[in-house]
């Protein structure tokens, strides 16, 4: 590899970790070494008596990561090196267990409450979860968490569990996702040995379930997955579960499990507004000892990104490991270049210009386009200024740094500023109201009118 190449492995490695449980990382991925990066060839060394396994199994996660830090074009060869590049014996091998089994408790410890931004979107979450953490069985039993991929529930589940293991006074703790649960179970049938898989699972204090969607369909294991959660339930145990939809929305599971679900707090994630989007790339950017010479990097992948918190730090590594890789400054203008292929802006050819806008707003509050992009604050312009910005971030596709600099040259938080007070204004103010609705019917009407 060329430029650096460990940052770029330790960029593609961050994405790994996020992928997989812990345990399999350790396992399975942390052995493995990037041996060079030619063209669009990454080819990763794994010890060879793993080289098989590795591929097969972890062949699709090893691409994806690889891509979201190096870009889609990207391909993945898995080779083998010698035997004695494998890793230290395991702790699970030390006790003759199956490789594939978990360590106890399962956990990242790297996702705690502390490294969690909280935002509007998360905020009750967030305090459900630290709930459930400080008094486990006793505040909301069971937290069902649910949200789109991507926007911080694994995040929680591990949360709760660092913080029991640190604070809970010897509570033991559990976390597994249900592809694992289910695998595991199915081993057990294969093995005779149900006993050691039951006792795995209900002798918990605290049992943290991921993806409990994918429990749909296997009736086997869905069945098992009941009594284990009738047995700690009844015992007092706390159980945190997150889904990607409300338990009544999971049409394929059984009445009886929807039921109980529904039975503790229920509690949604949705995606990051851009504030809270900003605020998880500057905690990432000083994680990572990020220098950001230019302040508008940030904003504007905070702009470009609005999925998730995934898809918004998979950005900025790919950012960062394509300066590093060719050498040139981390810039906004670099940031814009590496998000167009996969974030490309979304602007309509008809749609309204900033400056329509601008005209438009002037126009109805009596003011001069010069006026309403003056640096005056002046009340009789400040409030028309709010709406005009607040206008151009719902209706055109620019980024708020570039709406910033339409308004003579202002900051981008100066943006950020005026549409939350806007939209805060819209919500008591009824004759805000009626203003937004006139501009937007306004530039509405123009639109129709070039379309004809």
């Amino acid at each position: 590899m060329t430029d650096d190449p460990d940052h770029i492995w330790k960029a593609i490695q961050d994405q790994l970790r996020q992928a997989v449980p812990a345990d399999m990382y350790d396992i399975w991925l942390a052995p493995l070494r990037a041996l060079e990066l030619d063209g669009d060839l990454l080819v990763v060394q794994a010890p060879r008596e793993l080289r098989s396994w590795v591929a097969d199994r972890f062949g699709r996660v090893l691409q994806a990561s690889a891509a979201a830090v190096l870009g889609p074009e990207v391909t993945v060869d898995v080779r083998a090196g010698s035997a004695a590049s494998r890793p230290r014996r395991t702790a699970a091998e030390a006790r003759g267990q199956d490789l594939t089994t978990p360590e106890p408790h399962g956990l990242n410890p790297k996702y705690t409450f502390d490294q969690f931004v909280i935002g509007d979107s998360n905020r009750l979450a967030h305090a459900a979860a630290l709930a459930v953490a400080e008094l486990p069985g006793q505040a909301y039993n069971p937290l069902f968490v649910y949200g789109p991929p991507g926007v911080g529930k694994t995040h929680l589940l591990h949360s709760i569990g660092n913080y029991v293991l640190a604070y809970g006074a010897g509570l033991t703790v559990r976390y597994t996702t249900v592809e694992t649960f289910t695998n595991q179970f199915l081993a057990a049938l294969q093995r005779g040995d149900m006993d050691s898989f039951k006792g795995r699972y209900r002798h918990s204090d605290v049992l943290l379930i991921d993806d409990i969607q994918f429990l749909a369909s296997k009736a086997k294991t869905e069945e098992e997955f009941f009594h284990t959660f009738n047995a700690l339930h009844d015992m007092g145990s706390q159980l945190v579960l997150t889904c990607d939809r409300l338990p009544r929305d999971l049409n394929a599971l059984e009445d009886r499990l929807r039921e109980r679900f529904e039975a503790g707090l229920v509690s949604a994630i949705a995606a990051p507004d851009v504030s809270t989007r900003l605020a998880v790339l500057r905690k990432r950017a000083q994680h990572d000892d990020i220098a950001l010479r230019d302040a508008a990097v940030l904003p504007l992948l905070a702009d470009r990104v609005p999925e998730n918190v995934r898809a918004l730090e998979g950005a900025l590594i790919r950012v960062v490991a394509f300066a590093s890789l060719t050498g040139r400054e981390l810039t906004s203008d670099l940031a814009a270049e590496v998000l167009d292929e996969l974030y490309p802006l979304q602007r309509g050819p008809s749609g309204p210009t900033v400056e329509a806008i601008q005209d438009a707003t002037a126009e109805a509050f009596g003011l001069t386009r010069d006026e309403l992009l003056s640096s005056s604050r002046a009340a009789r312009l400040t409030w028309p200024r709010q709406v005009a910005m607040y206008l151009s971030r719902e209706h055109t596709g620019e980024t708020l740094p570039a709406i910033a600099a339409r308004f003579g040259g202002r900051n981008h938080t100066t943006v950020m500023h005026a549409c939350r007070r806007t939209a805060e204004r819209l919500a008591v103010d009824p004759d805000a109201v009626a203003i937004v609705r006139r501009l937007t019917e306004r530039l509405t009407a123009a639109r129709s009118l070039r379309h004809d």
